[in-house]
């Protein structure tokens, strides 16, 4: 019997904390709950999942993740509830500045469900999925 009972939060280092902050939150219409300039930190919510966005330290050497060399997040997969969501959220995100994408929603295998991935302004690479 597993001893944890989910997941709290996931910690997130991102190139800009306001564009990060922006995108999540005037893109995906989440919540910023508690921003911490000193550090700089900031928390976001969709009412279910939370995740806490680091602001990386420019004064050393910035790199992207790379998801097929580097140990860690290979994307975050949040689910939307309908296809008709999917769809507007692509036309949101494919315009939003800084967003970069790697294909608009599509078939997982042969469907119903659809997705689509891209990474959101501060690098995260993100998939938004309708399971179908």
């Amino acid at each position: 019997m597993s001893q944890t009972v989910g997941l709290n939060h996931l910690g997130l280092s991102v190139r800009d904390l306001d564009a990060t902050t922006d995108f999540f939150t005037r893109v995906l219409g989440w919540e910023e709950l508690a921003r911490d300039d000193s550090y700089p930190r900031n928390a976001v919510t969709d009412g279910k999942l939370r995740l806490t966005l680091w602001q990386v330290d420019h004064a050393n050497d910035v790199i992207d993740f790379d998801r097929r060399a580097n140990i860690g997040l290979h994307h975050l997969a949040i689910e939307v509830e309908t296809e008709a969501v999917l769809n507007a959220l692509a036309g949101k995100v494919r315009n939003w500045p800084g967003v970069k994408i790697e294909f608009l929603p599509e078939l997982v295998g042969a469907g119903p469900r659809k997705h689509m991935m891209f990474q959101e302004p501060g690098g995260i690479r993100l998939e938004l999925i309708w399971p179908g």
